[in-house]
């Protein structure tokens, strides 16, 4: 078990965004997390990246409890989420845009930095080198020195992906990154996180596309109205009476 989710609860006021969840993630394994709109999924990874703490239950990592840290803490534990929108920086290059997710495994300090010291360059010349190789990770070495807003969509989240990387995570939190690609790039994402997957990184993974989800999930997790309705593997989601009533038989999200 690398993560571990425990009775976890989220309200807002008078509003349940999550209702005693609980499940774990096998590491070294892709698991689902779907359910219809306004299930909570995301604001589950809000909960297990540290966007939001629980109003009651607890997150796991490796034994640590996580939930009442930071989200750059989390992530130096090594943790690494994206997001639903995409957000890289569209006037830098590729190698920039991940080489700012590579900042929180850099050692040197400020004064280092302006100084422009030889520890600072050579750090400098490494975390490059590192930036460069999650490009080809992700089939984006070959342009590298574009601007991030010249990429069509499909390859902007193949960035995205990379500068998540970039902090050297050993789980990986996708949030919907198939959306609004069309059928050859949702081809290329799969490929891409059978391909991570296979480099030992665990990824937890919430998508609309529920045959991507089955196709490359050993596990998933279903939730409705921020409850757990459902968990098992693809085959048992997808006879569950309850998902096909709550989710896969009503035309999915």
């Amino acid at each position: 078990m690398t993560l571990s989710v425990q009775n976890v609860s989220l309200r807002f006021g008078g509003v349940s965004a999550l209702t005693q969840v609980s499940f774990d993630i096998e590491e070294g394994k892709v698991t689902g997390l779907i359910g219809p709109n306004g299930a909570g999924k995301t604001s589950l990874f809000n909960v297990v990246s540290g966007i939001y703490t629980p109003t009651s239950g607890k997150v796991l990592y490796k034994e640590h409890e996580i939930s009442k840290m930071r989200l750059d803490q989390i992530n130096r534990l090594g943790v690494a989420r994206t997001f639903q929108n995409i957000m890289v920086f569209p006037d830098l290059t590729l190698v920039e845009n991940v080489m700012i997710g590579r900042q929180s495994r850099t050692k040197a300090g400020v004064l280092s930095s302006i100084l422009r010291t030889p520890r600072e360059r050579e750090e400098r010349k490494e975390a490059e080198r590192r930036c460069i190789e999650l490009l080809s990770y992700v089939g984006l070495d070959a342009k590298k020195d574009e601007l991030a807003k010249n990429l069509p969509y499909g390859e902007q989240r193949q960035l995205d992906i990379a500068r998540a990387l970039a902090t050297d995570p050993q789980v990986l939190l996708l949030d919907e990154p198939a959306a609004g690609l069309n059928l050859q790039e949702r081809v290329a994402l799969k490929a891409l996180i059978k391909r991570l997957n296979e480099m030992d990184y665990t990824i937890v993974l919430i998508e609309h596309d529920v045959k991507l989800v089955m196709d490359l999930c050993s596990r998933i997790v279903v939730l409705e109205y921020g409850n757990k309705i459902s968990e098992g593997d693809p085959q048992q989601v997808q006879s569950d009476p309850k998902v096909i009533a709550a989710y896969l038989g009503s035309g999915g999200e």
